[in-house]
């Protein structure tokens, strides 16, 4: 009885090690429609910068990233609904989300640009009026549009998914797009379907709309994980884990000024 007793207690023990041993998991809610930084592999595989910067930053704090797939107009109610811990998705941090979530500090920064048939419009508002105009809903770049083209007489069409902008782009169903300048590159005018497509006017820009990059949203008052994201971003930054990640994906530096 003695050894079969030392034998469970044994057992609950290395079962008990076994268990603290186990990284801790933070779900990670992301839209996989944001080539190159979140989106589907052929095989179904969640890839993209967002992707292997979220890995990176929770191997830093040793746990493990769980992703939770959200459409971009609902995600920062289900992250606020507790369907996942975070938002690593791109997110520009301005200070209307920041009424709803807290951030971290920025993790990437790249601009915002036009993207129309080349040589049809100049890109100022006035060139956009009764143009229809594709924007992601719920985005950055539908504010954008909303307090500078629509005004001067663009159609602002929005969409649920960068996705379908570019499908209808492609079908001459839309006239021009507002995007992030790396996502619209690599997701649209690098692809058959974007030739004869390109930048058009100068990199947008707006502050308070665009805000100074993309950061990692958690809760109001999460203040445990989002410095705990910090830290991670510091420490990935200095170690050199950010640089490769970065040219895993892209041939400069998307971190920013």
């Amino acid at each position: 009885m003695k050894k079969l007793a030392v034998s469970v207690a044994l057992a609950l023990s290395c079962s008990g090690l076994a268990l603290a041993e186990q990284p801790k998991q933070i779900r990670i809610g992301v839209e996989a429609a944001y080539e190159p930084f979140a989106y589907k592999s052929p095989d179904g595989k969640l890839v993209g910068f967002d992707i292997d910067m979220a890995n990176a930053l929770c191997a830093q704090m040793k746990a493990k990233c769980v992703f939770v797939e959200q459409e971009w107009k609902g995600i920062i109610p289900a992250l606020n609904a507790k369907k996942y811990d975070a938002i690593i998705s791109s997110m520009s941090i301005t200070d209307e989300r920041k009424k709803a979530v807290d951030f971290t500090d920025k993790y990437y920064h790249t601009p915002a640009r036009l993207i129309a048939k080349a040589g049809s419009i100049s890109g100022t508002p006035a060139s956009l009026k009764g143009k229809r105009l594709g924007v992601l809903k719920a985005s950055t770049h539908e504010k954008y549009a909303q307090k500078y083209y629509a005004p001067a007489g663009a159609i602002v069409v929005p969409y649920d998914s960068t996705q379908q902008v570019y499908m209808d782009l492609a079908a001459g169903r839309l006239d021009a797009t507002s995007a992030d300048s790396v996502e619209s590159s690599v997701g649209f005018l690098k692809k058959p379907e974007g030739k004869g497509y390109a930048f058009v006017g100068p990199v947008l820009k707006d502050p308070a709309i665009f805000g100074q990059g993309a950061g990692i949203a958690v809760r109001k008052g999460d203040d445990d994980l989002r410095n705990g994201f910090n830290g991670a971003i510091k420490a990935i930054r200095a170690n050199g884990t950010y640089k490769k990640v970065n040219d895993k994906h892209f041939n400069f530096d998307a971190y920013g000024a």
